[in-house]
């Protein structure tokens, strides 16, 4: 039995993975879903020091407070960046890294430094809002699903019900990470083939890890948790037989 950590992008909250968990529990496997400081039923606790840390402390705390071990930690998009950070923070507890249609940062990057990711939410800026003194960004509208490459319109409408804005601050924070440590988690990516032709992910690395059987390749939208459940559970189980 494995036991799943399924952390979700920006703007997102742990109801994005509804129809993968019941796949993977139902295959005997744990999995959680914790819901970021700020975002989705969490989005009360909205304050101006919220940033790319607090989420990597959030993290963090699942794994030590639920006394999880050797767990294959997801992040979907922005979640890259949190599950580097936390894996850095409780290596001892993590035994693969799955990049869900995410980006892979290095030490010292920020989200705004991973070239395409980088440029496409800075576009977002503009469209911004100050809320209770905090700079958010991606802030929801009816048909806000479309910009994660979600068509369905019983998708669309779910979605609007439930994505909320998202502090910008956690895009200029840096990760900080032992990438001697980091190096010695086995690295798997699930990716989008649009996220391929950007390229959102350095070729080399995609070159490396297809060769090595750690690359899984979808050809639907970004938030492919939700367009493509199926095929994202059977990827995630073949990463916990390996």
């Amino acid at each position: 039995m494995a036991a799943y950590v399924l952390v979700h992008g920006a703007g997102h909250g742990g109801w994005c993975y509804q129809r993968v968990a019941p796949i993977l529990r139902s295959a005997g496997h744990e999995v959680y879903t914790p819901t970021l400081t700020g975002l989705g039923e969490r989005s009360h606790l909205l304050h101006p020091e919220i940033d790319l840390d607090t989420h990597i402390r959030d993290i963090a705390a699942v794994l030590h407070y639920e006394d999880l071990r050797e767990v294959i930690l997801v992040g979907h998009s922005y979640a890259g960046m949190v599950i580097t950070g936390a894996a850095d923070r409780a290596a001892d507890r993590v035994a693969r890294l799955v990049y869900l249609d995410a980006g892979a940062p290095t030490s010292g990057q920020s989200l705004l430094d991973l070239n395409v990711i980088g440029a496409m939410i800075s576009e977002s800026r503009p469209f911004g809002k100050v809320i209770d003194g905090v700079e958010v960004v991606l802030l929801p509208f009816p048909e806000a699903g479309t910009f994660y490459g979600v068509t369905d319109p019983d998708d669309l409408a779910w979605m609007a019900d439930r994505l909320t804005a998202h502090p910008w601050k956690c895009f200029e924070q840096p990760v900080k990470a032992d990438e001697t440590a980091l190096r010695a988690i086995p690295r798997y990516y699930i990716v989008c083939t649009s996220t391929l032709a950007l390229p959102i992910l350095d070729p080399e690395l995609v070159a490396v890890a297809r060769d090595e059987g750690r690359l899984w390749e979808i050809d639907t939208g970004h938030d492919l948790m939700i367009t493509e459940p199926r095929a994202v559970a059977d990827a995630l189980l073949e990463i916990a037989a390996t």
